[in-house]
């Protein structure tokens, strides 16, 4: 299985993110997620997505600031966020497992991670 993720960048702070993450080698990965992990900071789940029935999940700290969508013809999980501060710069990295779940430990497949840097 693997999982290539692409979109991160520079964004200016108010800018919008837009990251894409292709599975392929599987039909089975129904879970999968995006985390992140910024400089000093734990990596945390930023939302969690069950492939087969859209079933979501986010965080309480960051609900309603981000969206996460499947496109299963495509083999592609997107996340998206309007409204981008500093906070948000991080390494993001998307990760896919048989189970819908917020916890990295049930993610078997990582990607390479892609940077996000919110700055002017």
């Amino acid at each position: 299985v693997q999982l290539q993720a692409s979109g991160g960048g520079l964004v200016q702070p108010g800018g919008s993110l837009r990251l894409a993450c292709v599975v392929s080698g599987s039909t089975n990965m129904h879970g999968m997620a995006w985390f992140r992990q910024a400089p000093g900071k734990e990596r945390e789940i930023v939302a969690a997505i069950e492939r087969r029935i859209s079933a979501t999940y986010y965080p309480d700290s960051l609900k309603g600031r981000f969206s996460i969508t499947t496109d299963n013809a495509k083999n592609t999980v997107y996340l998206q966020a309007p409204r981008l501060t500093p906070d948000d710069t991080a390494v993001y990295y998307c990760a896919a497992g048989r189970a819908f779940s917020r916890l990295a430990s049930d993610y078997d497949y990582w990607g390479q991670g892609t940077l996000v840097t919110v700055s002017s």
